[in-house]
C-alpha cells in the first residue's frame, strides 16, 4: 500500500503573501445591487451580469438623452424650456420612476440607469475633452432629475450622502436667527432652515457673502443644499473619470467590449440613429423618378448638394452615388424607379456604358444582386448623420459627406444661400455651430428656421407628440419630417410615422409624379 502523502507545509509568514496586482480582485467588496433612491451618485460600479446587447442598448439610450440635453444648451433654451423639452425624451429613453409611483419596473429602470452611466463613463474617459464633456452633461442630467424629484424622496437621498454638514438645532437657530436671516437674505416665504459646514466646502458662498461665517464654520441656508449636492456630484464624477481612464488599457484586451466602447465614443460627435422603414413616405404616397426634383425641397443640405451637383453635371462620383442612392431608397423610391432616375440623370452617357458601369451598383445597393447575405439584408441601409460625420472626408472633386463638416465656413454659407437660406442671424448661428464642430446642431437649426411656422402649429395644436420633435440625426428623418410639416393641410394629423399617417387626403396612397 502506498503511504498517503501530506500537503506541503507553508511557512506562516508566507501564507498571506499575495501578488499586488491580484490583491484588489482577491475578494469581492460588492454585494447585491439595491436602488432605494431614484437619484444616484454612481460611486460603486455595477457588479452583476448583463447581456452584451443590453450593455450597448442601454448606453445608446442614455447617449441619446445626453445629446438632446446638449442640444438644448446649444439652442439657448431656458431652464424651464429645457425641462419641458426633456421630459418626453427621458420618458422615452431613460425613465426613472419615483418610489411613490405604481411602476412595476422601478428596479429595472434604476439598473439600466446605473449600468448605462458606467458604460458611457468607460467610453468617454479616454481623452480630457471627452471626460469634460461627459461630466458636464451628466451633471446637467443629475440636476434636472434632482429638481423634478419628489421633495421627501430627495431629502431622504441627500441624508444618505457622506456630506460633511450638520443641520442646525433649534437652540442654535434661535441664538443666531437674526444674523442668519441677514447673512443669507432669507425671504418671508422661504423655509427657515440652515446647516453648518466647514467654510472651505463653500468658498463661492463665502466670496459672495451669502452665508454666515463664524470661527471657520459657514452657516448656509437650505436653499443652497442642492447646489452643494450638485457640486459634489460633479467633483466625484470628474475624479472617477480620471480613475476610469487608467483602466482603459485593460478594456482593449476584451475584443467584445472595446469595439462597442469605440463606437459609443464616436457617437458623441452625433448619436447614431439607425434607419427604419417609418422614415419612408411609402405609407403616404409612392414617389417616382419624376417626383425627385419636386421632393428635393425637403432634402437636408447633404442630399440637396448631391442633387444640385447631379443636375449641374449629369454625373456623380461613386461615393456620392452610393450615398444618394441609399437616401432615395430610404424615402421609398423602389428599385425600378431608382434605375430610371439615374438613367435619365446620366443623360450624357450611352446606354451600354450605363449598364456596364453603373447599373450593377444601383441593384447591389437595393440588395437585388450581390450574394445571399446582401439579399437577406435587403441591401445597404441609408447613411445616418453619424456615419457622414465620422467617415473620411471627401477628396477634391467629390461632394459626398456632410457639407457642414466638409465645407469651409464661407463656402458653406454660400451653399446655404444657394438653396434659399438667407436669414443673417441664422447664417451667423450656423457659422458659430460649425466653428465649434456642432455640425448636426447647425443642420437642425436650419430645419427649425425653415419650418418654424409649421412647428409652432403642431406644438400649439398638439398634432404631434413631443417625442416626435427630437433632434434630427438621420437624413431620411429630416426628409420625412419636412415632408409631413409642409403637407399638414393634406395629411391627417399624427406622429412622424412610426406606424405612418393613416392615409393621404385623397383616401389612399397615390403615385407622386410632380
Amino acid at each position: 500500500m502506498l503511504a498517503a502523502t501530506s500537503a506541503p507545509r507553508i511557512a506562516p509568514n508566507k501564507r498571506t503573501v499575495l501578488d499586488a496586482r491580484k490583491r484588489q480582485f482577491a475578494k469581492s467588496t460588492h454585494g447585491p445591487e439595491e436602488y432605494p433612491h431614484r437619484l444616484n451618485f454612481y460611486v460603486v460600479p455595477p457588479s452583476g451580469d448583463i447581456a452584451l446587447e443590453q450593455f450597448e442598448e442601454w448606453a445608446i439610450a442614455r447617449l441619446k438623452v445626453l445629446a438632446e440635453l446638449e442640444s438644448c444648451q446649444f439652442r439657448n433654451r431656458t431652464p424651464a424650456e429645457t425641462e419641458e423639452y426633456m421630459k418626453p425624451v427621458l420618458d422615452k429613453y431613460m425613465r426613472l420612476s419615483s418610489n411613490a409611483s405604481r411602476s412595476s419596473d422601478i428596479e429595472g429602470e434604476r439598473k439600466r440607469d446605473h449600468y448605462s452611466h458606467w458604460t458611457l463613463r468607460l467610453a468617454f474617459s479616454s481623452t480630457a475633452d471627452l471626460r469634460q464633456r461627459f461630466a458636464r452633461l451628466e451633471a446637467q442630467l443629475f440636476k434636472l432629475r434632482m429638481q423634478s424629484d419628489d421633495t421627501r424622496e430627495r431629502q431622504e437621498f441627500i441624508k444618505t450622502l457622506p456630506m460633511s454638514w450638520e443641520t442646525l438645532s433649534e437652540e442654535e437657530k434661535a441664538t443666531w436667527l437674526d444674523q442668519l436671516k441677514a447673512a443669507t437674505n432669507v425671504k418671508r416665504d422661504e423655509e427657515e432652515s440652515w446647516f453648518k459646514v466647514d467654510w472651505e466646502k463653500v468658498p463661492g458662498l463665502v466670496e459672495r457673502r451669502q452665508c454666515l461665517l463664524k470661527k471657520g464654520t459657514a452657516y448656509v441656508h437650505v436653499r443652497e443644499q442642492q447646489t452643494m449636492v450638485l457640486n459634489e456630484f460633479a467633483r466625484q464624477l470628474e475624479t472617477g473619470l480620471e480613475l476610469s481612464a487608467r483602466f482603459l488599457p485593460r478594456m482593449d484586451e476584451d475584443n467584445r467590449l472595446s469595439p462597442i466602447l469605440h463606437h459609443l465614443s464616436q457617437s458623441f460627435v452625433a448619436p447614431d440613429a439607425g434607419y427604419t422603414e417609418s422614415s419612408s413616405i411609402g405609407d403616404i404616397t409612392i414617389p417616382t423618378a419624376a417626383a425627385i426634383d419636386g421632393l428635393a425641397q425637403h432634402f437636408p443640405l447633404c442630399m440637396q448638394n448631391l442633387h444640385r451637383e447631379l443636375r449641374n453635371n449629369s454625373h456623380l462620383k461613386h461615393f456620392g452615388r452610393l450615398q444618394y442612392t441609399l437616401f432615395l431608397k430610404g424615402i421609398g423610391l423602389n428599385l425600378q424607379e431608382c434605375i430610371l432616375f439615374w438613367r435619365k440623370s446620366f443623360k450624357l452617357i450611352a446606354d451600354d456604358k450605363f449598364k456596364s458601369d453603373y447599373l450593377y451598383n444601383i441593384r447591389h445597393a437595393y440588395g437585388d444582386v450581390g450574394g445571399d447575405s446582401n439579399r437577406r439584408g435587403k441591401g445597404y441601409t441609408p447613411y445616418s448623420c453619424q456615419k457622414l460625420l465620422t467617415e473620411p472626408a471627401p477628396s477634391a472633386g467629390q461632394t459626398h459627406g456632410c457639407p457642414y463638416r466638409t465645407y469651409s465656413p464661407d463656402n458653406l454659407l454660400t451653399l446655404l444661400q444657394a438653396v434659399g437660406v438667407t436669414d443673417r442671424a441664422l447664417l451667423q448661428g450656423v457659422r458659430e455651430d460649425v466653428g465649434k464642430q456642432r455640425f448636426h446642431i447647425a443642420c437642425n437649426r436650419v430645419f427649425e428656421h425653415g419650418h418654424k411656422g409649421q412647428l409652432r402649429k403642431v406644438k400649439e395644436e398638439g398634432l404631434w407628440a413631443a417625442g416626435d420633435l427630437d433632434t434630427i440625426l438621420h437624413p431620411n428623418t429630416y426628409f420625412k419630417r419636412s415632408f409631413l410639416l409642409k403637407n399638414l393641410g393634406k395629411i391627417k394629423a399624427g406622429d412622424l410615422g412610426v406606424d405612418g399617417p393613416e392615409s393621404s387626403s385623397g383616401g389612399g396612397r397615390e403615385k407622386m409624379e410632380e
